[in-house]
């Protein structure tokens, strides 16, 4: 009897290890990602895809076979930066690894995701569990910064758009099916400058805009309550003001608004909370819609609006449900199915495009974006062997 998928990925550890290693070595911010796409493109290249290629975005696409179902399996390969590196135990960007970890930014969040796709790929090649599919494994730029704008460029310009993807941000090798959207908008406020002595000559925007933070608050603990995504929520995370100098009355007071979308909620339905806010609190004040705009590392800009639809599957949705099974036939157990806490690529695939679209990934989301970032080294061997397992079993399910 052959080997299974789960002993061949043991057979690789080292390999795994190593390549993890080096993606961590390898520093992508956003937007400077340029040194990892080239690490990754010569590891896809070493162990066998048929096609690699880096599209106008920087993202990179590897192909494996030419079927007719087309799956997509993602992982952003951009950090968020360091932060405080006095609270790092390590060098952020040393690779370092012992008997159970690999440590370094990026390493759950997520380029673990990258390193077992590669080498889940290499072992479904080697124990030839090919099918009518064609799988894309890519490396996409820019998420952290705005997720989903890789794959609107993916979708849009490249002309790929997938039957199914597999999101492998960080689930702690559970299955996922979906997370809250958000919004990021701004709200301004005008007023009158007039010199600070007296005031009552002018009409302070900063005031106006206190009642409605007061009012803000108040709407985060009535927000809409999903049984399986949980709340929505709205934070006032930023506050900017102009004024004439530091002994006027501010003319000017914007605030920046973070609000996450559960199920059932969606752009129109937030603006409209805030628009009553404004009748309530009798202030004219103005919501302004935001673009994100940054050039790629290949020097391209692809603006988007700062809006990510929040997305959902059912459990038995064939995409779900195949995961579930590939991870019986990999692991002989069930898995858990569960959701993100933070949000994802899926914003775009699923949520903007209506793709079917599941999540399974090795390292924990609770490393993310945190100092002492690390990845456990048996979830890159077993994500591996998961991935391997999972298109065939996702065709042969489709099929009946």
């Amino acid at each position: 009897m052959g080997l299974t998928t789960l002993e061949l990925a043991e057979k690789y550890r080292e390999d795994i290890v190593k390549f993890m290693s080096k993606l961590i070595k390898a520093r992508s911010y956003s937007g400077e990602e340029k040194e990892v796409i080239q690490v990754i493109k010569e590891e896809m290249e070493k162990v066998g895809f048929d096609e690699v290629k880096i599209d106008g975005l920087g993202n990179i696409l590897g192909r494996i076979g030419n079927g007719k179902h087309v799956i997509a399996m993602d992982a952003h390969i951009d950090t968020v930066e360091v932060g405080n590196p006095d609270l790092w135990e390590k060098d952020p960007f040393s690779g370092d690894w012992d008997d159970e970890w690999v440590y370094g930014r990026g390493a759950s969040d997520q380029k673990a995701g990258m390193c077992s796709m590669v080498y889940g790929m290499k072992i479904l090649k080697e124990l030839n569990l090919l099918d009518d599919f064609t799988v894309y494994v890519t490396g996409t730029v820019m998420e952290e910064d705005c997720d989903g704008l890789c794959w609107r460029y993916i979708v849009e310009e490249d002309k790929l758009k997938p039957d199914f993807v597999v999101i492998t941000e960080p689930t702690s090798l559970n299955v996922y099916r979906g997370h809250r959207g958000r919004i990021e908008f701004r709200i301004k406020t005008v007023g009158l400058s007039a010199h600070a002595s007296a005031p009552e000559r002018g009409d302070n925007a900063i005031y106006k805009m206190a009642k409605i933070i007061n009012e803000i608050e108040k709407l985060n603990d009535n927000l809409h309550y999903d049984p399986f995504l949980g709340k929505g929520t709205i934070v006032v995370s930023q506050i900017f003001f102009k004024s004439p100098s530091h002994n006027a009355v501010p003319d000017e007071c914007v605030i920046h608004i973070d609000r996450r979308l559960t199920a059932g909620e969606t752009k129109e339905s937030a603006f409209e909370e805030i628009r009553e806010i404004f009748k309530k609190t009798g202030i004219d004040a103005e919501i302004v819609e935001l673009t994100y705009s940054k050039p790629a590392y290949t020097g391209i800009e692809y603006p988007v609006e700062k809006y990510f639809p929040t997305w959902v599957l059912e459990e038995d949705s064939d995409v779900v449900q195949a995961a579930k099974e590939a991870y019986i036939k990999t692991f002989g157990s069930d898995p858990l199915i569960d959701k993100w806490t933070f949000s994802t690529n899926g914003i775009a695939t699923a949520g903007v495009y209506g793709i079917p679209t599941v999540g399974f990934g090795p390292g924990d989301e609770k490393f993310a974006h945190a100092p002492n970032e690390k990845v456990r080294i048996e979830h890159l061997v077993k994500a591996a062997a998961f991935y391997a397992n999972f298109p065939k079993t996702l065709v042969e399910k489709i099929k009946k």
